[in-house]
């Protein structure tokens, strides 16, 4: 025993290899998580999604090493994700897709509109016969036909069939997958990756906030939208109008958007809240000043802001938390609401597919209005301004869905530690 204790002493640099095994071994067992995900940035939802399923993650799976493969990291994205998550290797380069490919031991699909990135689940399914998974989408997610008119891509029934796990954000599309021929025996609703966003920039939000006269719980944000976002307009997105969703965006317009404008009026002339307009995607903050704000009588005009310029997702969640609550015409900005304890009032359409209805999935009914049925469209300026008036009564109905929220992320992210500790 004193010869080997003499030895180890006389050796420093193998004692410490030798007490280092351990540590060595559960070092060579960490799987690493390939997610692809970061659909684009001129949406503050698309981007959120990245941010909400990293920080899953990172809270149920901390040991396991993740790689980002966005398909859009620009306009500051980047920068604002390594930020908060400055462990996460983001692969760019056709080289560092290759090492992921080696390196990795499973494949998350993130949250999106659809199976977005098809063609790189079948590759990776192809090229490494490596798991993969599919966590929280819209299916088949065609913009501008309900889900009875839809049709399916074989090869996505076949990807979702070989998934691990196939996690819908939206019961109808888990129906719609069901009756499309998928059969994975994991399939379930999965609530969208960016009910658990908690990026943020106070900085920016409190200065914006400040000089506008906007004070912590004593404004409701608002969002304009049209039936097709109309990217045509972006010059970065390098497309031709189209004259179809162009008409129908001009037909419509008025029809979507008088309810939510006569809400702002409400809240203003029978409450002390002020309105903040902001956009969720880049085009919309044109639509808020035509639609929203200039159009509003000059009493009301006084007590609302026009946000005149986009921002990012961390900005946003930073704003949203002081606000007392949100209504609009789009979907992510009530989830990143909902994800971080604000009231939000969800307004949809038949051309945003069927993501909407997973407000009622978490059980805010009440909150969810079709613009399509004119009942529903007479009940929105009556429930915002309840929302308003009553901001405890609001608030209580929120903790509610975040519990059902959180207890459906931490049963699926336990399905995703059990699917990468079996890759």
């Amino acid at each position: 025993m004193e010869t080997r204790r003499t030895f180890l002493r006389q050796t420093p640099a193998l004692a410490g290899l030798l007490m280092s095994l351990p540590a060595l071994a559960r070092l060579a067992d960490k799987k690493t998580i390939l997610l692809r995900s970061s659909w684009q940035t001129e949406n503050i939802g698309d981007i959120g999604h990245t941010p909400g399923v990293l920080a899953l993650l990172e809270k149920y799976l901390p040991d396991a090493p993740v790689r980002l493969w966005p398909m859009h990291v620009d306009n500051g994205v980047e920068e604002m994700l390594r930020k908060r998550f400055p462990r996460v290797t983001i692969v760019q380069t056709p080289a560092d897709v290759a090492r992921a490919f080696a390196d990795c031991s499973f494949l998350l699909h993130g949250s999106g509109p659809s199976l977005v990135a098809r063609p790189d689940l079948d590759r990776w399914h192809r090229e490494t016969g490596k798991p993969y998974g599919i966590y929280g989408i819209t299916f088949p997610g065609i913009y501008g036909l309900p889900a009875d008119r839809q049709t399916v891509n074989p090869l996505d029934v076949e990807l979702l069939n070989q998934a691990r796990f196939a996690y819908f954000r939206d019961s109808v599309s888990l129906d719609f997958a069901r009756k499309a021929g998928v059969t994975n025996p994991v399939m379930e609703f999965c609530p969208d990756g960016a009910f658990a966003v908690d990026v943020k920039n106070d900085e920016a939000a409190v200065s914006f906030l400040r000089q506008h006269g906007l004070e912590d719980g004593r404004f409701l944000c608002a969002i304009p939208q049209l039936r097709f976002s109309p990217w045509w307009e972006l010059p970065q997105k390098k497309l031709a109008v189209n004259p179809a969703k162009h008409a129908r965006n001009e037909q419509m317009k008025e029809h979507d958007n008088a309810p939510i404008r006569e809400a702002i009026i409400a809240v203003v002339r029978q409450t002390p809240m002020k309105v903040l307009l902001v956009p969720e995607n880049e085009t919309q903050v044109r639509i808020g000043k035509e639609m929203l704000y200039d159009p509003l009588p000059d009493d009301v005009k006084a007590r609302v802001v026009w946000r005149d310029r986009y921002w990012l997702t961390d900005e946003a969640v930073s704003t949203y938390r002081r606000s007392a609550g949100l209504f609009g015409l789009e979907m992510h900005s009530p989830i990143m609401c909902i994800a971080n304890g604000i009231p939000a009032i969800v307004c949809r359409f038949e051309e945003q597919t069927s993501k909407g209805f997973m407000w009622r999935d978490i059980g805010l009914d009440q909150w969810l209005f079709d613009m399509d049925t004119p009942a529903d469209v007479a009940r929105i300026v009556p429930t915002v301004l309840k929302m308003a008036q009553n901001p405890e009564a609001a608030r209580k109905t929120v903790a509610q869905a975040q519990k059902f929220v959180q207890k459906r992320q931490q049963e699926t992210m336990g399905v995703v530690r059990k699917a990468l500790t079996a890759s």
